[in-house]
């Protein structure tokens, strides 16, 4: 599959972010429900007078609910159109956008850039508050109140055990032909000065539900429900367990996007289409 951009086209970049409370997602839907994805490309219609609408690819797709303040997306519009709109179109998005989702630059995209398969990994941030009277009203759109007194040590050393590649196939929601082995970069917690518990979770991609059931399974160790040891066995058993909840997606926020140097995009992008097996397991490409 290349990523060579048809002839009479250039790949722009947008870089953006959003509050996704009243959002359906990132991705547009058959039943007409306001997403990410088709308020941009709607707003993009309309200020470049384009008779077709043009669409998006995005490096990660998020929930219903789920923030974003480091989204990466890419577009290929014809030349000319890029052309005549390129010095306003920033400028006549955010006009047009509502307040709930920014676009905050446009650039043309190196060769081989694909927002999605040329990305190397993904940050994402999921915050909770132990606060026994409850969430600031200020961040409640953005924090989570949990109701128990929880162990930031706990939490930390039951997250190692997660640490790695690994089929995380007892955290996600399985898809059909879609692998479950993912690459766990970073996943570690951290108590703000204002108390709220942070959690920093990085990996090269992440399969559906994937953070929020990490998270699930943290906080049941944070507060005693569970030992240190769960959510490594969780993992090691390779099937979804009913005990791991899947949290609330208000808590949760994409903060970033990493990919290669620019003479490596075209590659990482390759690489990524390849469908992974554990060492020893079967399967193929």
């Amino acid at each position: 599959m290349s990523d060579d951009v048809q002839p009479g086209f250039v790949r722009v970049r947008l870089d953006l972010s959003y509050d996704g409370r009243d959002f359906s997602g990132w991705a547009k839907q058959a039943r007409g429900q306001r997403t990410v994805q088709g308020e941009i490309e709607d707003a993009l219609k309309t200020v470049t007078r384009s008779t077709e609408t043009y669409e998006l690819t995005v490096a990660g797709r998020t929930d219903a609910g789920v923030h974003a303040r480091g989204q990466v997306a890419h577009v290929d519009l014809p030349v000319a159109l890029w052309e005549e709109h390129r010095e306003k179109l920033l400028r006549r998005l955010a006009g047009r956008l509502s307040h709930d989702v920014r676009v905050w630059r446009l650039t043309e995209a190196p060769e081989g850039f694909n927002a999605r398969f040329s990305a190397i990994w993904r940050r994402y941030a999921y915050r909770v508050t132990d606060h026994p009277g409850g969430v600031d009203p200020l961040l409640r759109g953005h924090v989570l109140w949990h109701d128990w007194t929880l162990d930031l040590d706990a939490m930390n050393a039951a997250a190692e055990r997660l640490v790695g590649e690994h089929d995380f196939a007892a955290y996600c929601k399985k898809r059909e032909g879609a692998t479950t082995i993912r690459t766990l970069q970073e996943l570690r917690w951290e108590r703000r000065p204002d108390g709220i518990l942070e959690a920093t979770v990085k990996a090269d991609a992440f399969c559906h539900n994937m953070v929020r059931s990490l998270v699930g399974a943290l906080l049941f160790v944070g507060d005693g429900h569970r030992p240190v040891e769960w959510p490594g066995k969780v993992l090691a058993a390779g099937v979804r367990d009913s005990a791991v909840h899947v949290v609330r997606p208000h808590g949760l926020t994409l903060e970033e996007v990493g990919y290669p140097a620019d003479d490596q995009l075209a590659a990482r992008s390759r690489e990524a289409r390849n469908k992974r097996s554990l060492p020893g397991s079967a399967g193929c490409c």
